[in-house]
């Protein structure tokens, strides 16, 4: 667990939360919103909560190549809840802000006939291996808040049903997106955690 993990701050989001997390689980972690940290660091962690929109200060910190240069050389790459969302090629929250179009789809609300935001505990339903999930068991419970989702895509390693099936945890080569919250999703959310930390 020795490579530092740079969480990005974006002025929007639960920071303290997921450093305490990484930090019970002994890993080098620093808060930053520096583009040279970005281009040192061993990992990359980007948290999130509340709107798509706060996703634009990433452009304005200039963040948005470093992190892109980074995932090009391999550095593992985490987006959380709204940092998930990122990855793609954006959201209808806010259609002008685009994502980093790591993942060809864009990011929905959910339909009008469930209540929004899912917020709660809800389950994992694995549809492919995955070194993220490694240890977590298929149907595994962990905590959701949010009012946009990811369409199932073939990055897709685990969904959840909630008025249709959404991606719940994406992985592809050095990236990694998870919709729920594992620093609020208990020793799963931590297992989770340990393994990025492990990669």
């Amino acid at each position: 667990m020795s490579a530092q993990i740079a969480i990005l701050d974006y002025h929007a989001g639960n920071m303290a939360s997921v450093q305490k997390a990484f930090e019970h689980l002994g890993a080098n972690v620093i808060i930053t919103s520096s583009p040279m940290d970005v281009c040192r660091t061993g990992k990359i962690v980007l948290p999130g909560v509340g709107h798509f929109d706060s996703t634009r200060t990433l452009d304005a910190l200039g963040l948005r190549e470093p992190v892109l240069d980074a995932i090009s050389t391999d550095t593992p790459f985490l987006g959380i809840c709204v940092g998930m969302q990122w990855m793609y090629n954006g959201s209808v929250e806010a259609p002008e802000v685009a994502g980093l179009r790591l993942i060809d789809a864009e990011c929905i609300r959910f339909p009008a006939e469930v209540k929004s935001p899912h917020v709660g505990w809800n389950t994992l339903q694995k549809t492919g291996e995955s070194k993220l999930l490694a240890g977590v068991a298929n149907g595994s419970y962990v905590y959701f808040t949010h009012s946009y989702r990811a369409p199932v895509t073939s990055d897709c390693v685990a969904a959840t049903e909630y008025g249709g099936k959404f991606a719940a945890t994406v992985e592809r080569g050095n990236i990694f997106g998870v919709q729920f919250h594992p620093e609020k999703s208990g020793e799963l959310g931590l297992q989770i955690l340990r393994n990025f930390c492990e990669l």
